[in-house]
């Protein structure tokens, strides 16, 4: 297919505009990769995006056809080529795990699609033979994919995350993956497995490991430790927070919402509704909360924001959607819930950059190190294919039936105004924003580098101060080049971003953050953000008690097809700095505290592009009692092509500090009134 009959199709699919900046078809070819193609869209069910379940079918399959590429034989293990960078195996030691991580992940497609079709073949391969003979294999001391049993006083291991996961694919399709197996390997099986359910976990989402291991057995008639089984179902309910969140100890992210959720509503429906009535009524309960925010985090083209660690998997973000259809609520917008689900396939699966070598890339659209955590190897982007589980549900249920439409979109939210969803204990700040149809998370960041032995919890993964839809995360320069944090010139003359915070309350549309450096406990600020129509309003107070050189950036902007553009202009004495990259245009305004506005460009930083612009502000501080130490910024944005009135860039008509009262009033253009209490 020639470069513009690919754009024309992309148009038509309603794709965005970031996919001209990515490789060329040709480039793709050569590769051997191609791009995800919806044929024969239904625009009549789905409207926004043309996909029903058949297309959800063949996303599977294109995922799957994909890892079959390397199997020639059922002796061929699901071994991928290595991404470089930190991901793992760096040894040989580790390459039996990383085999049993493509095998149990890439189940998690195939499942589904073997519960229809038994039969499947791919790559000359018959599929159910296949996942059964390496899964015997799994026993087999003479094996290559051998997996030593759980030692008596070995603590949990990646061995235990994906036996758990392999649990989940058995629990849901026996008939093809369990059945078919001998007694002998069965109780093989039963014993290595066991091993490592019944045993040791960790104190987070892990927990589900151990439950699903224990119940697949328990369900096949094995002997298990029960008492165990009802002391992690006990902890991991006592993880909720409320709103459908849960916390993954210590962190928010996708994962403490759609990891929890997901394999509660599993375990329900195959294996607790039977067993454990109790326990599930519990975990559906919490599973309803989830409906009245979780839908809110996604853009209205229905696009994932880039925010956590194992941004890789992607798709499995979106699980709780489809899985909604087993609850039969006729209050529920299942249009809007597909068009989401079906949003964030499209949004990755049509992405050129999203395939390397057939098998997804470990980042976001294609290879990010930043976004990479030492956890991962290249099979494990696999784990997105939980989305799948969705094809569980049967046809006629109203998730696949009922037409697609944009939900709150369009019946709740009005041009020109800003909504927030705040999520009480879990101090979760929703944002969205309908005149770019964007959505923001504001959530926990408060962990040291120096304890944080996996390098990902104090890293740009969780410490910006938003993650927005539209925008995806730079990571940090070592000059100072800084995306929506602050970086202070430390006592070692680095630049530390910020990423100590503590939530103190959310009030009158303000969100309050307390901060301090890691290094330096002398230099510390009080955060509040008010998000606006067209972006956020930070008045931030710096309580420090010590000089030194600091920054602030707005959300950076990749450099697709062509350069990006600055301009400058003046309004009533204030500087508006304005980049603008064909797609979408960014403005900063300093308006109290700040030195210097400059656009700093940068390479290798971000993710949608090699290339990328961001703009800082600048302040050598020096603490002086008559000083100001409140920082105003207006961090604004459009879409590329709209205009902007002066009114709209200088959001703030008046602002003033009063150091007796600790507040500043603050009155908007708009006439709305402001005011910040630290």
């Amino acid at each position: 297919m020639k470069n513009h009959q690919l754009l024309v199709l992309l148009f038509l699919l309603g794709l965005p505009i970031w996919a001209q900046q990515s490789e060329s078809q040709k480039e793709l070819e050569k590769s051997g990769n191609t791009v995800f193609e919806i044929k024969n869209p239904d625009f009549q069910l789905s409207p926004q995006t043309g996909m029903t379940k058949q297309h959800w079918k063949d996303a599977a399959m294109y995922l799957l056809q994909g890892a079959f590429g390397y199997i020639h034989s059922l002796d061929d293990p699901m071994k991928f080529p290595k991404q470089e960078g930190k991901s793992y195996p760096q040894d040989e030691g580790k390459v039996p795990t990383e085999k049993l991580e493509g095998l149990c992940r890439t189940l998690f497609v195939a499942a589904p699609l073997l519960k229809e079709n038994p039969s499947l073949v791919i790559n000359n391969i018959k599929v159910a033979d296949y996942y059964r003979y390496q899964i015997t294999k799994l026993t087999d001391p003479q094996s290559a994919s051998y997996i030593v049993p759980r030692s008596k006083n070995g603590g949990p291991s990646q061995n235990l995350v994906e036996f758990g996961a392999l649990s989940i694919s058995l629990l849901v399709n026996p008939e093809v993956l369990w059945d078919p197996l001998t007694q002998e390997q069965k109780d093989a099986l039963a014993k290595t497995m066991l091993s490592y359910g019944d045993g040791p976990t960790v104190n987070s989402n892990w927990k589900f490991f151990n439950i699903f291991v224990l119940s697949f057995f328990k369900e096949k008639g094995y002997a298990v430790n029960e008492k165990l089984l009802v002391e992690y179902l006990d902890k991991s309910l006592l993880d909720y927070r409320g709103n459908g969140w849960y916390n993954d100890s210590p962190a928010y992210d996708y994962y403490s919402m759609w990891a929890f959720q997901m394999y509660g509503m599993i375990w329900s429906e195959y294996f607790g509704k039977a067993n454990y009535p109790e326990y599930t009524a519990k975990f559906i309960k919490n599973f309803k909360d989830l409906k009245d925010n979780y839908p809110y985090l996604f853009s209205q083209n229905g696009e994932m924001i880039m925010w956590g660690r194992s941004i890789s998997y992607r798709t499995g973000a979106v699980v709780p959607f489809p899985l909604m259809g087993f609850e039969g609520d006729a209050t529920t917008n299942y249009g809007w819930m597909r068009r989401i689900a079906s949003g964030v396939i499209k949004q990755f699966f049509t992405h050129p950059d999203f395939m390397k070598d057939n098998v997804p890339t470990l980042g976001f659209y294609g290879a990010f190190e930043p976004a990479v955590q030492v956890y991962s190897c290249r099979g494990s982007v696999y784990w997105m294919g939980k989305i799948f589980l969705g094809l569980l549900v049967p046809d006629d249920n109203p998730f696949w039936t009922a037409k697609e439409n944009e939900g709150a979109w369009k019946t709740e939210f009005e041009k020109n105004k800003v909504y927030n969803k705040f999520q009480g204990k879990s101090e979760i700040l929703i944002t969205d924003y309908p005149n770019i149809g964007a959505s923001e998370v504001r959530a926990w960041c408060n962990a040291k580098v120096k304890d944080d032995w996996q390098k990902f919890r104090s890293t740009e993964n969780y410490n910006r101060l938003s993650y927005n839809s539209a925008f995806l995360w730079q990571a940090d320069g070592e000059n100072g080049e800084v995306a929506m944090n602050y970086v202070i010139k430390n006592k070692a003359n680095q630049w530390e971003a910020f990423r100590l915070y503590t939530f103190k309350k959310f009030e009158d549309g303000i969100y309050y953050r307390d901060v301090v450096l890691e290094t330096d406990e002398n230099i510390k600020f009080n955060l509040a953000d008010i998000p606006l129509a067209n972006g956020i309003l930070r008045v931030d107070k710096n309580n420090s008690a010590v000089s030194f050189a600091m920054r602030l950036g707005h959300h950076a902007l990749p450099k697709l097809d062509g350069e990006i553009k600055t301009t400058v202009r003046k309004i009533k004495n204030h500087e508006v700095t304005i980049i603008d990259n064909g797609k979408y245009q960014l403005a900063m305004i300093p308006l109290l505290g700040w030195d210097k506005s400059e656009v700093v460009t940068a390479k290798g930083l971000h993710p949608e592009a090699n290339e990328s612009s961001v703009i800082n502000l600048s302040n050598n501080y020096v603490p002086q009692k008559e000083q100001s130490t409140v920082y105003a910024t207006l961090m604004l944005w459009k879409k590329s092509g709209e205009k902007w009135s002066n009114k709209e860039l200088l959001a703030v008509k008046k602002i003033g500090f009063s150091s007796k009262e600790n507040t500043v009033n603050v009155t908007l253009s708009n006439g709305e009134k402001k005011l910040v209490k630290y």
